[in-house]
């Protein structure tokens, strides 16, 4: 393909393909609790479909994310970005026009797996092809694209739901995902895809979705059912087992789709930890606070009011890190961002019997903690292996991180509903979910100290070029390996 466009050499043009591209489902994913009332109303949607679709989208998110790699891996990826904004801006469309019920749910189902697609479509190219003056820019984009996104959509769900309406928001959302798709154009430069003769790994894209659908399926049933019910817990059980068997199958394989083995070292899993933790915590905390405004009876549009500081110190946060980028002290902030994300979730405890002040300096301490830990954590990730492996990585832990923060955010809050009386199953809840930050700090803490993990400033240069890896990474556990 001879076309090329007219700002294919322009850093704000790919900055704003990733914006556009990331934000619209992003924000959805947290915009949707208030607003479900009315889209159910209007579709004809019980609570427990309301449930399933959300669950269904957020797994087709996870699992586009693995599916564009082995996409990228055979076929000219910015091709493939012009079709991935397409089918985004078609399910978008799709959802906000749905005059029935099933419309609405494959249009939502599309935008899902449309952003994972664009994820791994759009992140990988804009940290690796800008050079290294532009990376601490580059962390600002993907900490307010991903997290950022997330930390906004209380507010705008809460400003959407105080209209009456719902369709106008979805329409906005298939104007963005428009506009996605014309920057795709605007930037678009043809480049080869990365193994034109990788095999496709058939068995590894079937566990995948299967692991996904499944689990998120069983955690979607909850609602009106016990945990043991046959239906959550043969489906959670059967999608968990899937993954699992998805990492034993690339651990085995001669040419895996993730490089499991190369991820299997202290740095890698400590990030993986971090943003795990930091995704199922953050997620489990926003929507519980949103239940008790809910049952307090505040009205929608004060309710969003109260997560503004979410995203403005999510912004804080991606500054923050910006200015440590090329500095040793990353694996720092990650662990400090899931220590003020506990905090947060202490304070957001109170959220059902107390006054505004608890939401929104909770929300606040949420969105800090979200913004200083999953961000870093990718980068630490991916400068632990060669550049090239970065698509792969970035896909494997959106799929793990997705896959904690949309199964505990759910189990929580149905946890909390069940609970006599609620206002005290809501506190319980939020304390489990301060909880998973304290937990995933304490097994991060114990990875790095197993692994003898010392702080390195990193070769961002050697990196980027595909010399070396930015930092070294010790095996898992080389302390224990050292004494024997």
């Amino acid at each position: 393909m001879r076309f090329r466009g007219p700002l294919a050499d322009s850093y704000g043009g790919a900055v704003l393909l990733v914006l556009l591209a990331l934000t619209p489902y992003l924000v959805l994913s947290t915009a949707l609790q208030p607003l479900q009332p009315l889209i159910a109303k209007d579709l004809g949607l019980s609570a427990r479909a309301m449930g399933l679709t959300s669950g269904m989208a957020n797994a087709a998110y996870a699992f586009g994310a693995v599916l564009a790699v082995q996409i990228g891996s055979r076929v000219r990826p910015r091709r493939m970005l012009v079709v991935y904004a397409t089918l985004f801006t078609t399910g978008s469309a799709l959802a906000a026009w749905a005059p029935v019920a099933g419309l609405y749910v494959a249009g939502h189902v599309t935008q899902g797996l449309a952003t994972g697609l664009l994820l791994i479509g759009s992140v990988p190219p804009l940290v690796l092809s800008w050079g290294t003056d532009k990376l601490p820019r580059t962390a600002i984009v993907m900490n307010l694209g991903i997290f950022g996104a997330v930390a906004l959509g209380p507010v705008v769900g809460g400003v959407a739901a105080g209209t009456g309406s719902w369709r106008p928001l979805l329409w906005i959302i298939c104007a963005v995902g428009s506009a996605a798709l014309a920057f795709a154009l605007l930037t678009f430069e043809d480049a080869e895809a990365q193994d034109p003769d990788a095999p496709v790994d058939i068995i590894a894209l079937v566990l995948a979705a299967g692991g996904c659908a499944a689990a998120f399926f069983g955690v979607s049933e909850l609602m009106g059912r016990r945990v043991i019910d046959a239906t959550v817990l043969v489906a959670v059980l059967a999608g968990l087992g899937m993954l699992v068997g998805l990492v034993v199958h690339q651990w085995r394989s001669d040419d895996p789709l993730i490089p499991v083995r190369k991820i299997a070292h202290t740095v890698p899993v400590l990030a993986i930890v971090i943003a795990m933790a930091a995704g199922a915590a953050s997620v489990a905390l926003v929507q519980l606070a949103q239940t008790a405004l809910q049952m307090k009876g505040v009205a929608p549009r004060h309710a969003g009011m109260l997560f503004w500081p979410e995203i403005g110190m999510a912004l804080v946060a991606a500054l923050t890190f910006s200015r440590l980028f090329f500095t040793r002290y990353t694996p720092l902030l990650a662990l400090g961002g899931l220590a003020v994300l506990a905090v947060g979730g202490v304070v957001l405890t109170g959220a059902a019997r107390g006054g505004d002040a608890l939401v929104v300096v909770g929300s606040g301490l949420v969105g800090f903690g979200v913004g200083a830990s999953v961000s870093p954590a990718l980068f630490l990730a991916g400068f632990s292996l060669p550049s090239a492996d970065l698509p792969r990585v970035f896909a494997f832990i959106e799929l793990l991180r997705g896959v904690a923060a949309f199964l505990v955010g759910p189990a929580l809050l149905q946890l909390a509903m069940t609970t006599k009386p609620p206002v005290d199953g809501l506190r319980d809840a939020t304390r489990i979910a301060a909880g998973v930050a304290v937990a995933g700090l304490l097994l991060a803490t114990a990875v790095a100290v197993a692994g003898r993990m010392r702080l390195h400033v990193p070769d961002v240069e050697g990196w980027q070029a595909g010399e070396t890896t930015a930092i070294p990474s010790p095996p898992i556990a080389d302390a224990v390996r050292g004494s024997r």
